[in-house]
């Protein structure tokens, strides 16, 4: 071999190496609860109360998870961060009445967008809860799941059990 030939080589096998394949994951969302802590706060008007903080990990491939502040879904919903509430009540894990004062609301993730080929979005989200009428009596979890703009949903996730009563952490590795 000639050391043009060595060089052309050496140059095409760089060029062949640097090439890498776009990523491609479904366009639905998946999600992955991470972990959830108790702790306690003091509220705007300076009451003492209890806070949470909801930790999740997403994926979305096609990159359309968030909405802008005015924006809504395919199919007109305003949030895309939807939590149901749940209760042990006598060993049994039970959904809450509608009337409960610990029932969230809806909620939203941010606007996102990546520029370049790959679309994919990877991230964590921390949502913070303050319980203002919380007893340490409560035990809750949370099912919750996510919808991107073009109104695709997620799988659902369930927090483990949450102990108002006491500050803590609990993962879903079980720490």
């Amino acid at each position: 071999m000639t050391i043009r030939q060595i060089t052309i080589f050496l140059f095409a096998l760089l060029i062949a190496g640097s090439c890498k394949k776009i990523e491609k994951l479904p366009p639905e969302p998946s999600i992955e609860f991470r972990s959830f802590e108790v702790f306690d706060t003091v509220d705007i008007l300076g009451n003492l109360s209890k806070g949470g903080r909801l930790f999740f990990y997403f994926e979305d491939g096609d990159g359309d998870l968030g909405l802008s502040p005015s924006g809504t879904l395919a199919g007109g919903d305003s949030v895309n961060l939807f939590l149901t509430l749940l209760r042990k009540s006598g060993g049994d894990i039970v959904p809450a009445p509608a009337d409960d004062p610990l029932r969230p609301s809806g909620y939203r993730i941010p606007y996102m967008e990546r520029s370049g080929q790959n679309k994919i979005l990877r991230g964590t989200v921390k949502l913070t809860f303050i319980y203002f009428f919380a007893t340490p009596a409560d035990t809750i979890y949370y099912d919750f799941y996510v919808k991107d703009r073009a109104g695709n949903e997620s799988n659902t996730e369930r927090t483990c059990e949450i102990v108002l009563g006491s500050n803590g952490r609990c993962s879903k590795d079980g720490s």
